[in-house]
């Protein structure tokens, strides 16, 4: 299983979330909205590559748009490969919630 970061993982989430509004700035914009930070937008687009490259996202062209002076918005889609990694990385995150837990009901020691 390849394990994501927690970046990678908010990038995908977002993209599924977004659905055909999936583009650099939404994506950005819904990482900052549900983790409170505000991060460089750059941030977002190193993943982006990286899940494109791995197989978990397309990339694709939109229509030229006169507000960005003709140039396309590059989009972005899960592959089923991106659905399979998210779904993994989800009960792996159960798993080790699970075991916190466990743990924490037994009582932590200081």
């Amino acid at each position: 299983m390849d394990m994501l970061t927690k970046l990678e993982e908010l990038v995908l989430i977002a993209v599924l979330k977004l659905k055909d509004r999936a583009y650099g700035i939404t994506i950005y914009e819904y990482v900052v909205q549900k983790t409170g930070n505000k991060v460089a937008v750059s941030s977002v687009y190193f993943p982006l590559e990286r899940l494109v490259r791995k197989g978990y996202l397309e990339s694709f062209k939109g229509d030229p748009t006169p507000k960005r002076g003709g140039m396309r918005k590059n989009y972005y889609a899960l592959t089923r490969e991106g659905v399979a990694v998210l779904q993994d990385n989800r009960e792996l995150n159960r798993a080790i919630w699970g075991d916190v837990d466990r743990a924490a009901a037994r009582g932590a020691k200081s």
